[in-house]
């Protein structure tokens, strides 16, 4: 989960950051220059060949050595001489360069301490599948994001999104470290295994500040029980966790247990592939024809639909009509599933029904105030009216039910912060290795332009279109959602200047 950070001399680098500090105080580093100190200090005493560092600091480029050359000198100028009076990162004639300094590799990176929520608060740890059948891998893991599902509807309750839980998948349970990190008190962990018709499911809750376990159960039924023991499973915790308390509205479940296996496996492939893409709504397609009345997988095939609007280049009015009719369809058959709602408030803001996309967010929350993929969405489309203060709000809530996201809520936080104004901030999230190879490229773009950093936005602005050949401003202009003239002039003016056709 965290990564290391280096020490030599008076310095501290964390790449994970994209800090280097001397003396405790921060310097100003470049991008490429923290990418090669990075890869230098990681192999002290080692020779790291040219070609080696340029894919570091490059990836995926072809860059002139003369470029390799002129870094380097800007480090040693920024680092200066060693402790022992000489530089250091030594040049070795016509292979490459060696850092020559004493490292010491820390424990991880700084992680900002999480406060614990004002009332209980619970991370749902992946469940382990424990049958012979590596296939079942799916069952565990979507009995796991159910379960957070269920819980996370419970207004009483604090719950970490699957996102941030996955993260620990197949690692060894750390329960304080993992509370710890997502700041959390409760942990419930388990394991599944579905075999012959049958399912067990075993389940335990932990209190990670005293180590106690307040309640275990093993459930041994038939598989088309697993949703009576998912629902039972909830009940158990809430109780003992908040009480008896009466259960919010009901949500729809698949009648067809293949149906829900191929969303369990769709709903893993909604990133920034299109290939992936493809492959989703394959899947989804085919769980809606063997259960019509199956909201969640209506729901992810708007989302489907979504991203490949988004992998074309813009919305065109086929695709965004076919996402909100499947949006809405999905809001019909379960109208007490969040994810539902906010996927279909998203959608109607960007048809420009503002009224109602409000409105549908507002009740997206009521439904469940734990869903952090409303709280994201709802940032982008806050500041795109120009509610920006409004919106890093909403991000900010967003990355504290899931401190380890998707790709696309690091997008939504530069958004935000270039929004706002702070080129910098925005520069550091969108370098970020989870977001940068997404179209968040024109954002960090258009903040290194606004800062005068020409070359850099101008670079970014290159490869931003080798994945979006079809970008105009113009034609992002008048699909965003905006609702207010002077951010959206900002984000034309950065784009401008970044040289965006």
């Amino acid at each position: 989960m965290q990564g290391s950070r280096f020490a030599f001399g008076p310095f501290v680098l964390d790449p994970d950051a994209g800090t280097l500090l001397r003396n405790d105080n921060p310097i100003a580093i470049s991008h490429r220059g923290l990418k090669l100190l990075a890869a230098l200090v990681g192999r002290p005493g080692e020779i790291l060949a040219k070609t080696e560092l340029m894919d570091a600091a490059w990836p995926g480029m072809a860059v002139e050595e003369g470029n390799l050359t002129v870094q380097i000198a800007q480090l040693r100028k920024l680092l200066g001489p060693s402790t022992g009076g000489g530089e250091w990162i030594a040049t070795v004639p016509r292979v490459g360069y060696r850092f020559t300094g004493a490292v010491h590799r820390l424990s991880g990176m700084k992680r900002k301490t999480l406060l614990l929520p004002d009332k209980p608060s619970i991370a749902v740890v992946p469940f382990l599948n424990i049958g012979n059948d590596p296939e079942q891998e799916f069952f565990a893991d979507g009995l796991t994001e159910d379960l957070i599902t269920d819980l996370s509807r419970m207004p009483g309750l604090f719950v970490i999104a699957r996102n941030s839980v996955f993260a620990y998948k197949g690692k060894a349970i750390d329960v304080q470290r993992i509370a710890e990190e997502l700041g959390v008190r409760y942990l419930l962990e388990g394991s599944a295994r579905r075999a012959a018709g049958r399912v067990r499911v075993n389940a335990k809750l932990i209190d990670a500040v005293s180590g106690d376990h307040l309640w275990a159960e093993r459930f041994d039924r038939s598989l088309g029980d697993i949703f009576a023991v998912q629902d039972e499973v909830t009940a158990r915790i809430v109780e003992a966790l908040l009480g008896r308390l009466r259960a919010p509205p009901p949500r729809n479940r698949p009648k067809n247990l293949e149906a829900y296996d191929l969303c369990v496996r769709a709903r893993k492939l909604m990133d920034d592939s299109p290939q992936a893409a493809e492959e989703a709504h394959l899947m989804l397609t085919r769980a809606i024809s063997l259960d019509p009345y199956y909201a969640e997988a209506y729901r992810w095939l708007a989302v489907n639909h979504w991203m490949g609007w988004v992998h074309s280049g813009g919305p065109t009015e086929s695709t965004r009509d076919a996402a909100l009719e499947l949006a809405r369809k999905a809001d019909a058959i379960d109208p007490n599933d969040a994810g539902c709602r906010w996927v279909l408030a998203y959608l109607l803001a960007y048809a420009r029904d503002f009224a109602e996309a409000d409105a549908q967010f507002a009740k997206a929350i009521e439904l469940d105030p734990n869903e952090a993929d409303t709280f994201a969405a709802l940032s982008d489309i806050s500041v795109l009216a120009g509610r920006i203060d409004e919106g890093l709000d909403y991000i900010g809530k967003a990355f504290r039910l899931n401190p380890f996201p998707a790709s696309w809520y690091y997008l939504a936080l530069g958004q935000a912060q270039y929004a706002v104004g702070k080129y910098e901030a925005a520069i550091e999230t969108l370098r970020r290795d989870e977001t940068y190879r997404t179209s968040s490229r024109r954002f960090l773009a258009a903040s290194l332009a606004q800062l005068g950093r020409l070359d850099e936005a101008r670079a970014e602005a290159e490869l931003f279109l080798v994945a979006n050949p079809h970008f105009s401003i113009g034609h992002w202009a008048t699909t965003e959602p905006f609702r207010d003239a002077a951010t959206l002039q900002h984000f034309v003016d950065g784009y401008r200047k970044a040289g965006l056709p």
